[in-house]
């Protein structure tokens, strides 16, 4: 009897600690859309029937609101998932913003998100995505403009949520939609000097979605990262990013390795469509299986059930990766 309740409390440690299966898709945040061969294995693998696709930004230039990057279509952007339009609003678009104005932007950015959907002819549903990384000082008239899209588009509204959102969230507050998508990364500036992985940093996400289950909003989806790049130093200690860089990419002949993931450039040269000097550093930041594997095992114990969307659908990212 005693060997079996043993047993039974190995069982249940064992299947507590194990990764569920977990449905997923893919943010798409390219400017003109289009599918390759692996990107399209990829999508049709994916178990979610939505493509959370990016259709452009929204920025004030100048005191007037302005899209940005606007998306176009390439005939290879064939696929059965459902799109999700995904809108970008910089921050700075809502500060100072009058009651005329909100209503001004909702309307403009529903018409253009239907424009690009009638001209493209993409299948969508009821759903639109609102990325903007709002503050305390934005917050209210951020909230307003997300009932005004909700009112004039007579659709679901849903947006993104920042770790710093959850973590002060009695500042920034809770915007009025029912469901919102997790970002599990950008954890730092990757613009800063720093020996942590600004793309995603578990510790630092543990910390700040550590009473995450208590957020008022149950209905989460959780965003992962798959990207990399390659932080650009030099001699002046200024960064600048190279998208897409991986650890297999720091070996170069003109290269000298500082460690695993860093080199020091030892010939003036072009390198990735770049024009780099001697002595500039080159570091990479990418995301291992184990980092998100960690960090799904963690949220698990916090989120009852959730959907994986990995940023971003691009054949650099998705080749050879096991989802």
């Amino acid at each position: 009897m005693k060997i079996l309740k043993i047993l039974w409390v190995l069982f249940f440690i064992v299947s507590c600690s194990k990764k569920e299966g977990h449905l997923y898709t893919f943010y798409y945040w390219k400017t003109n859309l289009k599918l390759d061969k692996d990107e399209k294995k990829a999508l049709d693998r994916a178990t979610v029937p939505c493509l959370y696709t990016r259709f452009f930004d929204v920025d004030k230039v100048d005191g007037k609101f302005q899209p940005v990057a606007v998306i176009t279509k390439d005939q290879s952007f064939q696929t059965d998932k459902e799109i999700v339009p995904t809108v970008f609003v910089t921050n700075q678009t809502l500060l100072n913003i009058s009651s005329e104005e909100i209503k001004f932007l909702a309307g403009s950015i529903y018409h253009l998100v239907q424009k690009k959907t009638d001209e493209y002819h993409l299948k969508t549903g009821n759903e639109i995505q609102i990325d903007c990384d709002w503050t305390a000082g934005t917050r209210n008239d951020y909230f307003r403009f997300l009932k005004e899209l909700k009112r004039v588009s007579g659709k679901e509204i849903t947006c993104t949520l920042r770790l710093h959102q959850v973590k002060d969230k009695k500042q920034t507050g809770i915007p009025p939609v029912e469901k919102v998508y997790l970002m599990c990364y950008s954890t730092s500036s990757p613009l800063e000097k720093s020996d942590k992985n600004s793309i995603l940093d578990v510790a630092v996400l543990k910390s700040y979605l550590s009473k995450i289950e208590e957020y008022p909003i149950k209905n989460i989806e959780v965003a992962l990262p798959i990207y990399s790049w390659g932080i650009v130093t030099n001699h002046l200690e200024k960064h600048r990013l190279i998208n897409a860089l991986s650890e297999k990419d720091l070996n170069n002949p003109n290269f000298k390795k500082i460690n695993e993931n860093e080199a020091e450039i030892l010939k003036d040269g072009f390198y990735f469509g770049n024009y780099l000097n001697k002595g500039f550093r080159i570091k990479i930041e990418e995301i291992s299986t184990e980092q998100l594997e960690d960090v799904i095992l963690f949220l698990q114990k916090k989120i009852p059930h959730f959907n994986i969307i990995y940023y971003q659908l691009d054949s650099k990212f998705v080749f050879d990766r096991k989802f």
